[in-house]
C-alpha cells in the first residue's frame, strides 16, 4: 500500500532545460555550447547541487579555464530561476494527492543559494508535508545515503513509498533503497499516468 509519493523537482514540476533557454533567447551557437559545456556539464554544478562550493566559488573556478568571462558566467548563474518554471499539467497532481490523502515529499538534487527564492515563488511547495535538496544534506541522488537521510528524516517505510524522477538512474537507486519507482523521462503530462498507477497498483489509507 503507497502512503507517501516523493516528487524530483526538476523536470519532473519544475522545467529546467538550459539548452532551450539559450535558443530561445538567441545565444550564438558557440555561446550556447561554451556555456553549456562549461556551466552546466561542469564539476562545479555537481558540487553546487552537492553544498561542497558556494555560487561565488563555481564562478571563480568556471572563470578560470572557460573561454567566458567571469561576468558571463555571473549573468548565466543570475538567470537560473529565468530558466525554470513549473510544468503545469504536472504540478496539478500534488493537490489531488493531496486531496486522496496521500503525504507528499520532494527530494532534488539542487543548489542552497535560489531554492528559498524557488520555494516561495511556486505556491505547490504548500502541499508538501516535507522535502528535502541535496545542498542541504550536503549529498546527492543516485548516491544511496540522499535516499537513506530521507527516509530516517521523516520514518518513512520504503515499501510505502512511489518515488517519481526525471532519471532512470535516480529511479533505480529509489528502488534499490525499497521505493517504488516511477521515471518520467522529462514528460510534461504525467498525472494521468500517475493516477492511473496508484490507482490499478496501489492504493492510499
Amino acid at each position: 500500500m503507497i502512503r507517501n509519493v516523493i516528487f524530483d523537482l526538476g523536470n519532473v514540476l519544475i522545467s529546467f532545460r538550459p539548452s532551450d533557454y539559450l535558443e530561445k533567447n538567441n545565444y550564438p551557437e558557440n555561446k550556447r555550447k561554451a556555456i553549456l559545456a562549461d556551466i552546466f556539464r561542469s564539476k562545479e554544478w555537481l558540487s553546487l547541487d552537492n553544498g561542497d562550493i558556494s555560487r561565488e566559488k563555481a564562478i571563480e573556478s568556471i572563470a578560470a579555464r572557460s573561454s567566458l568571462s567571469r561576468h558571463e558566467i555571473a549573468l548565466i548563474f543570475d538567470k537560473r530561476t529565468d530558466i525554470m518554471f513549473p510544468l503545469a499539467d504536472n504540478v496539478k497532481i500534488v493537490p489531488e494527492l493531496k486531496k486522496q490523502g496521500f503525504k507528499l515529499y520532494y527530494l532534488s538534487n539542487f543548489p542552497a543559494d535560489i531554492f528559498p527564492e524557488v520555494k516561495r515563488i511556486y505556491s505547490f511547495f504548500k502541499h508538501f508535508d516535507g522535502g528535502m535538496i541535496s545542498a542541504e544534506v550536503r549529498c546527492s541522488k543516485p548516491g544511496a545515503r540522499i535516499y537513506e537521510i530521507l527516509i530516517e528524516r521523516y520514518g518513512l517505510i520504503p515499501k510505502e513509498c512511489l518515488f517519481i524522477d526525471d532519471q532512470e538512474i535516480n529511479v533505480k537507486s529509489a528502488e534499490i533503497a525499497g521505493f517504488k519507482g516511477f521515471c518520467t523521462e522529462g514528460s510534461p503530462g504525467i498525472g494521468e499516468e500517475i493516477q492511473k498507477l496508484l490507482s490499478n497498483h496501489i492504493s492510499c489509507v
